[in-house]
């Protein structure tokens, strides 16, 4: 069974940085396309950032420019760069694969707030 474990979540003021990590318990996370994906109260979870197991990126329109997706296939690791943060960026942030999804890690909450 795969595991997935998010980190590097908090509070944050708007204009600030945060960067987030996933480990995925995986050996063959490297042939494996990743996305990270959010989850704001009471809306469906998005995916933000995906990276190809070759390194190509593609983000979503509201991240695109302040976030950077990243990954470290020697240690199973995924990675998220956000800069210049919203406050609608405040969600709890998963990464998983992007389809036939691996069981949700418990995810790292990221507060936007002034």
């Amino acid at each position: 069974q795969v595991q997935l474990v998010e980190s590097g979540g908090g509070l944050v003021q708007p204009g600030g940085s945060l960067r987030l990590s996933c480990t995925a318990s995986r050996s063959t996370f490297s042939l494996i396309s990743m996305g990270w994906f959010r989850q704001a109260p009471g809306t469906q979870r998005d995916l933000v950032a995906r990276i190809s197991s070759s390194g190509i990126t593609e983000y979503a329109d509201s991240v695109k420019g302040r976030f950077t997706i990243s990954r470290d296939n020697r240690s199973n690791r995924l990675y998220l760069q956000m800069n210049s943060l919203k406050l609608d960026d405040t969600a709890v942030y998963y990464c998983n694969k992007l389809s036939q999804f691996w069981p949700w890690g418990q995810g790292t909450q990221v507060i936007v707030s002034s």
